[in-house]
């Protein structure tokens, strides 16, 4: 190899070797951009997976957050208000089997209870719309087709609208509800998911005394008075006084959603203080011009223990008949008391008794009185899952000289 060919080879050798970081610098360069494309792609494809898994459902699916509430209402009923997408399918089931034996006839029972849907739809997020349906007792049989009552009607339970409106939000110290409401008195009227009370059975206080489930047609405005006292004012449809009666006191005056000709126009208040961490403490009042109801409630939370409960009074002022001796005062109070002895991840195992006095003749209208009726319940509930509950209890009533035992057992579900 000559002088000249050594020179040429090592000015190419040169030349290649100033040339290769750059095009390796490119090539890097080109990689790196690749790598941020693809992985863009793969961002933008699921995104767009999402988006049509929305399209094809209506929804997306938002699960229970047991921790939230919107103006009372119970976790499941409160979906829609936290969805990220307009349209919230949530609800609430029970059933239950019962054995009764005491002083009155022997009587068992088993009972598909409720299976509740709430269907609730954001059209904006400050106009929502939230309702309730609630299959009762399995739901309505036909009529049989047979000659009398049941060829004309059926039986059984019943299909009805528990709550039916639009929420206007427009900050956190007033908001417009407009429609048919549940009426906001007592614990366990606006909160009856079955998860959120210990017993079986609501108390005889909340069925009776204030009416669970209470809902009428009318207006309310809610919010804050300032930090953690809220308060709610309504203006109602009205119980139907002539209904008013008896051992049922004011619970077959209820209006619901049926239609009805020249409804009264009631009133309800309602105040709830929660600055203490794990406390709820409140008051409620209705009046229509006839019946008045008023109540004090109080639920506090706090390592594994919960102690709630209500005391509520009613009256009636007008429209009473003296020769029927009907009633014209009620009383009821509950005290439940319960600690959990597993709370772990495997699920919660809350004990509880339940002091119960209730009295829906306590004043009639000569003056007298009928028996109070005193219920002490023992029981445990276990939820495998937080939305899920499984309901043991034995309820000891007296009424007078008549005692019934009751054991009952219920399994319960949110979604």
């Amino acid at each position: 190899m000559n002088k000249k060919t050594t020179t040429k080879l090592s000015l190419a050798l040169i030349t290649v070797l100033s040339i290769a970081p750059h095009v390796s610098a490119d090539a890097n360069s080109e990689i790196d951009m690749l790598k941020k494309e693809i992985q863009s792609l793969k961002e933008n494809q699921q995104t767009l997976i999402d988006e049509t898994s929305s399209l094809k459902t209506g929804f997306e699916y938002t699960t229970v957050d047991a921790t939230k509430s919107h103006s009372g209402l119970g976790s499941a009923a409160s979906k829609v208000y936290y969805s990220s997408s307009p349209l919230s399918i949530g609800g609430y089931g029970e059933m239950y089997i019962s054995s009764q034996s005491g002083d009155n006839p022997d009587k068992r029972t088993l009972d598909v209870y409720r299976f509740v849907p709430y269907i609730g739809y954001k059209f904006t997020d400050d106009i929502i719309l939230n309702t309730e349906i609630e299959f009762e007792h399995g739901g309505v049989k036909a009529g049989n087709g047979k000659s009398g009552a049941d060829a004309k009607a059926g039986k059984g339970g019943e299909v009805i609208i528990e709550f039916m409106y639009l929420d206007f939000l427009q900050n956190k110290n007033y908001n417009f509800r407009l429609g048919h409401m549940l009426i906001p008195m007592g614990l366990i009227n606006q909160r009856h998911e079955p998860t959120l009370f210990t017993t079986v059975q609501r108390p005889g206080t909340s069925k009776y005394i204030i009416p669970t489930t209470w809902h009428e047609s009318g207006a309310m405005v809610y919010g804050e008075l300032a930090d953690d006292l809220s308060y709610k004012f309504s203006a109602t449809s009205a119980l139907d006084t002539s209904l008013t009666n008896g051992k049922k006191w004011i619970r077959s005056g209820r209006g619901g959603s049926f239609k009805r000709t020249d409804p009264a126009l009631a009133f309800t208040a309602r105040i709830d203080y929660t600055g203490l961490n794990g406390l709820l403490i409140g008051a409620s009042t209705y009046y229509d011009g006839d019946v008045s109801v008023t109540d004090i409630h109080g639920d506090y939370s706090n390592s594994g223990l919960r102690v709630y409960g209500t005391y509520a009074v009613a009256s009636r002022s007008d429209d009473v008949n003296p020769t029927a001796n009907e009633a014209t005062n009620a009383v009821g109070g509950y005290l439940n008391i319960a600690y959990d002895v597993l709370s772990s991840s495997k699920g919660s195992l809350p004990i509880f008794i339940q002091y119960e006095t209730y009295n829906p003749e306590d004043e009639l209208a000569d003056g007298s009185s009928k028996d109070s009726i005193d219920t002490i319940t023992i029981g445990a509930n276990y939820f495998p899952h937080e939305q899920v509950v499984l309901k043991l209890d034995y309820a000891m009533q007296e009424k007078g000289d008549v005692e019934d035992n009751t054991l009952s057992l219920s399994l319960g579900f949110v979604f």
